[in-house]
């Protein structure tokens, strides 16, 4: 089985970070985005991964080869982004008639990825919402077999919403369907859904099942990422933060390699990344990227790139890479 990861995505909701910085590497929980997704599926024992590309695609593969040297790894380069349906199409050269299991990049979800993998259908990853009016909808009957699948609908019939987790055992079918939907212009939101696709399988009688998952993390927006941080430092403690000069450590924290912290206070809910200086500070409730410099800043709620350099007084701040900024 291969696994398909679409990372082409600009991440405008995450900007100024996603200028300088491929969404699904902004740090979160000690870790990035992307490597806590790999991570998962590589520890149910897969081993070939299909990246689709675009934007800044180039440090995705760089972070992917340096980090992940024994993976067998393939990228695909998406020039025009028109949609995930699009996307996995491009894919299809690579992964012929295999199994995948398709994990959108910008989606951490907790499940059994073993079981996923076994399954004797297709699964479609599901978690119950509010309002499902912004995602793909499953619909289902009584034994949990997708009958309709439909993307954003401005009036639900299901409240089961497809998390970006997606077990494939039909791929024949599914890039027929793909590549139909493109030569006939089928669209839903102005691009290419892998979502209709799946309803071009259903209606040709694949059998998916729904697989309820037990977590899903939303990383597309400031807000939501620093929510998630915080969820996944919790589940993660306990950490061993090495001592630092005049400094309370609040957990839960996770502080980077080679970080200089003097004076200063550091969370709840801190994600440090490696390389970076903080002194006469207070930082709850943030993320920090490596390499930056804070002297003097009160920060909470605040996503704060790599590379920045940052003094004086703040309160919430959305700061991207290479950043500088003298608040006093």
């Amino acid at each position: 089985m291969k696994a398909i990861i679409p990372v082409a995505g600009a991440g405008t909701k995450l900007r100024p970070h996603t200028y300088t910085q491929p969404k699904a590497l902004i740090p979160l929980a000690g870790k990035t985005i992307l490597s806590i997704i790999v991570d998962q599926l590589v520890e149910a024992g897969i081993t070939e991964f299909v990246f689709v590309v675009g934007y800044l695609g180039e440090k995705i593969q760089h972070y992917v080869e340096q980090k992940y040297p024994q993976l067998i790894c393939h990228f695909v380069q998406q020039t025009s982004r028109e949609g995930t349906g699009h996307a996995i199409l491009l894919t299809r050269s690579i992964v012929q008639d295999d199994e995948v299991l398709i994990v959108l990049g910008d989606t951490i979800v907790e499940s059994n990825i073993k079981e996923i993998i076994a399954a004797p259908h297709s699964l479609l990853g599901v978690k119950k919402v509010d309002d499902p009016r912004n995602f793909g909808v499953g619909e289902m009957d009584e034994h949990h077999i997708i009958t309709r699948v439909v993307e954003k609908p401005q009036i639900p019939k299901s409240n089961m919403a497809l998390v970006g987790l997606y077990k494939i055992r039909e791929t024949v079918q599914l890039f027929d369907c793909l590549q139909d939907n493109i030569n006939n212009k089928i669209k839903s939101h102005d691009e290419y859904q892998l979502t209709d696709a799946l309803e071009c399988m259903i209606h040709h009688g694949v059998k998916m099942q729904a697989y309820k998952v037990t977590n899903w993390f939303d990383c597309g927006r400031k807000e939501t990422l620093l929510e998630t941080n915080a969820i996944l430092l919790k589940k993660q403690m306990p950490f061993v933060i090495p001592p630092f000069e005049n400094t309370i450590i609040i957990p839960p924290v996770s502080i980077g390699e080679h970080c200089n912290i003097k004076n200063s206070i550091i969370g709840p809910n801190v994600a440090v990344g490696d390389n970076t200086t903080v002194n006469y500070s207070i930082v709850k409730d943030s993320i920090v990227g490596s390499f930056s410099n804070l002297h003097e800043v009160v920060l909470k709620s605040s996503l704060i790139g790599s590379d920045a350099n940052i003094r004086g007084l703040s309160q919430s701040l959305n700061i991207g890479d290479n950043t500088e900024i003298d608040l006093g």
